[in-house]
């Protein structure tokens, strides 16, 4: 019985994966992403940026990269913007139990 042993890669990989896939799904649990592809997106960027961001987010096509950040963008939540909107709003006296 051999220990299986992962690398930092294998499990860096595995996380962006999980996460991809959970973006993914809930991009169409909204309706975001259907069946039909029926916008066609073009631009100029760095090849350098596109290849990162690939690396990165351990994909290999351009679809699949503009899939995966549209839906990131499109369902990123507020939570920084609504904490630092909340400085201030907690009384300096109260009681935190520390």
């Amino acid at each position: 019985m051999g220990v299986q042993t992962h690398t930092s890669a294998e499990s860096e990989a595995k996380v962006a994966l999980t996460r991809n896939k959970l973006v993914l799904e809930q991009a169409k649990a909204v309706g975001l992403l259907g069946t039909a592809k029926n916008t066609r997106l073009s631009g100029r960027v760095p090849s350098e940026l596109i290849e990162a961001a690939k690396k990165r987010a351990h994909v290999t096509s351009d679809t699949e990269l503009l899939e995966l950040a549209l839906s990131r963008l499109a369902l990123e939540d507020d939570f920084g913007a609504r904490l630092v909107g909340r400085k201030g709003s907690i009384l300096a006296d109260i009681d935190l139990g520390v």
